[in-house]
C-alpha cells in the first residue's frame, strides 16, 4: 500500500478497503508492511506514537481480524512506553503487533535495527529493540523482521536454529536501493531454507524519494511463488512446509556450520 503521510485515519480506511477487496477465502494470516499508519516520516514519529495496550491501531486491528476470523501480523507502527520512575519523555519503539482470530494481541516485536543513514534518523527519534521474536500459529514458528534488520543475517540465522518455518520482513524501502532489495530477500530465503515474505510499501516517501512498492513471497529454494511488483495490491500464497521439510532432509547444508568463525 501507498501510505499517506501522516493521515492515520486514511490510512486505516485503505487497509480496510484492500483486505475487503482482495481477502480470499479460509485465509490464516494477513500481513502489512510497517509504519502503514503514518508513511515513512520519522519526524512524525513522536506525534503519531501510541501506547501499546490502549492502542487505536491495534483496536483497529482486532476488528479487522475478528471480521475475517484472521491472524493479522500488522505491519508496524510507533508505540510510546512511558518512563514512569522519571520525568523523561516516554521512549519510542517501531513496533510489529500480532494479532490472533479473536483479536488479540498476543505479540509485538520492537524493531531492533534502526536505519539512520543517507540523511535519515530514525534512531534519533526511536530505541533499538532488545531481542528477536519468534510466533507461533498452528504450529508454523513464524520470525519477525522489520526493514532495516534485512541487512542483519545473524538475526534470521538465529530464528533458523529456534526452528523457523517462515521469515517476514516488513518494510518501507526505497526504490533508490532495489538491487539491495531483491538480493537480501532472496538470500534470506536461501541461507536459512525458510520461506519468506518480504513486504513492502509502495508511493511517495517524501519530496523524490520513492517507496519501491515490489512485494515477494519466496520460498525456501529461493523462487518468487507470489509477488505485487509495484503500487497497491495483494499477494496470496498457500504454503506447503512438508516439501520444505523434505528438502531440508536432501540439503543439510546447515549441519555444516562451525561453532565459531575465528579470524587468524
Amino acid at each position: 500500500m501507498s501510505s499517506k503521510l501522516g493521515d492515520k485515519e486514511a490510512n486505516f480506511s485503505k487497509v480496510r478497503d484492500l483486505i475487503e477487496k482482495n481477502i480470499q477465502q479460509d485465509t490464516d494470516i494477513i500481513v502489512l508492511p510497517e509504519v502503514w499508519t503514518l508513511g515513512w516520516k520519522p519526524s512524525e514519529f513522536e506525534n503519531s506514537a501510541e501506547d501499546l495496550n490502549n492502542s487505536e491501531t491495534v483496536n483497529f486491528l482486532s476488528q479487522i481480524a475478528q471480521a475475517y476470523n484472521v491472524n493479522i501480523i500488522g505491519g508496524s507502527f510507533i508505540v510510546k512506553e512511558p518512563n514512569i520512575q522519571t520525568s523523561k519523555p516516554p521512549t519510542l519503539h517501531n513496533t510489529c503487533p500480532i494479532i490472533n482470530r479473536n483479536g488479540e494481541l498476543v505479540a509485538h516485536y520492537n524493531k531492533m535495527h534502526l536505519f539512520s543513514y543517507y540523511g535519515c534518523d530514525e534512531g534519533k527519534f526511536v530505541k533499538k529493540g532488545s531481542n528477536p521474536v519468534m510466533i507461533d500459529i498452528k504450529g508454523v514458528k513464524i520470525g519477525l523482521t522489520i526493514c532495516y534488520d534485512i541487512r542483519f543475517p545473524e538475526i534470521y540465522r538465529a530464528y533458523r536454529k529456534a526452528g523457523a518455518d517462515l521469515l517476514i520482513n516488513m518494510a518501507a524501502w526505497p526504490m533508490s536501493r532495489a538491487v539491495h532489495w531483491e538480493a537480501l530477500s532472496k538470500a534470506r530465503a536461501i541461507e536459512n531454507q525458510c520461506f519468506m515474505v518480504a513486504l513492502t510499501q509502495s508511493g511517495l516517501i517524501e519530496g523524490e524519494e520513492w517507496n519501491l512498492g515490489h512485494s515477494r513471497i519466496i520460498d525456501y529454494d529461493g523462487e518468487v511463488i507470489s509477488e505485487v511488483k509495484e503500487g497497491e495490491g495483494a499477494m496470496f500464497a498457500e504454503i506447503k512446509f512438508e516439501e520444505m521439510y523434505e528438502f531440508r532432509k536432501k540439503c543439510t547444508v546447515l549441519l555444516d556450520i562451525h561453532d565459531k568463525y575465528e579470524v587468524e
